[in-house]
């Protein structure tokens, strides 16, 4: 079907949608099998979206037909390696996606690094929205923007280091120079949805800071809680 016949079948539908997201790091097997079954199951959910997946673990955007999420939320935890995975809702509705794509990556982020650069065992401290908001008042502490450039515009946290990259493979050595020499201080991290400072708290841990944190949920999850 072409772009327009299928945004024509997502206005006549007679159904509400709510677009989610959910990430994980993790190691997976065989994934043109497991690409294969994912496309056929969230399909048969009648589940539109963006979803990729590596030997690392699996980043998706989807929306889901309002009355399938408990059906959705099942299906993810059946799979072991997904299990309590944390689903979130995007801060705003509406039409987000209007096919199903499934593509296997090198990376679920596409920084670009080395594996030696990071050890996805070891990542920055995930802190809550009200731990986050207390850690902001430390004076030791540094907070650092890891989304992209249209995102800092919309808004982002007073005094907040904003790296100025236009690509994901430049950002973590940007950071690591902005920061070179604060290395004991308290790191402040948050991005989207919160994949993208997994690894870059990883990098970070792996260059020797010694107190690496993280916004959980990122800023979409911390949207609805604060």
């Amino acid at each position: 079907k072409s772009k327009q016949d299928l945004k024509k079948d997502l206005e006549n539908e007679s159904f509400g949608r709510v677009t989610l997201s959910f990430y994980k790091y993790v190691n997976l097997n065989n994934l043109d099998d497991f690409r294969d079954q994912l496309y056929l199951d969230l399909n048969n959910l009648n589940i539109l979206g963006r979803v990729y997946i590596s030997y690392e673990g699996i980043n998706a955007q989807v929306s889901i037909p309002e009355d399938r999420q408990h059906d959705f939320t099942k299906y993810i935890n059946s799979y072991d390696e997904l299990k309590n995975v944390q689903i979130k809702r995007a801060i705003q509705e509406g039409n987000s996606f209007y096919k199903l794509v499934i593509k296997i990556k090198d990376e679920i982020v596409a920084y670009g690094i080395d594996d030696k650069q990071y050890d996805m065992d070891r990542v920055g401290k995930h802190l809550d929205p009200i731990e986050f908001n207390k850690a902001i008042e430390d004076p030791n502490s540094i907070v650092v923007d890891i989304r992209n450039h249209y995102e800092t515009e919309v808004g982002h946290f007073k005094d907040a280091i904003i790296p100025d990259v236009d690509r994901s493979k430049e950002l973590l050595k940007e950071v690591k120079q902005l920061l070179d020499g604060k290395e004991d201080r308290k790191i402040l991290l948050y991005c989207t949805g919160g994949i993208r400072c997994e690894k870059a708290s990883s990098y970070l841990i792996k260059n020797d800071f010694k107190d690496v944190n993280q916004l959980k949920g990122g800023i979409v999850q911390y949207t609805h809680d604060v």
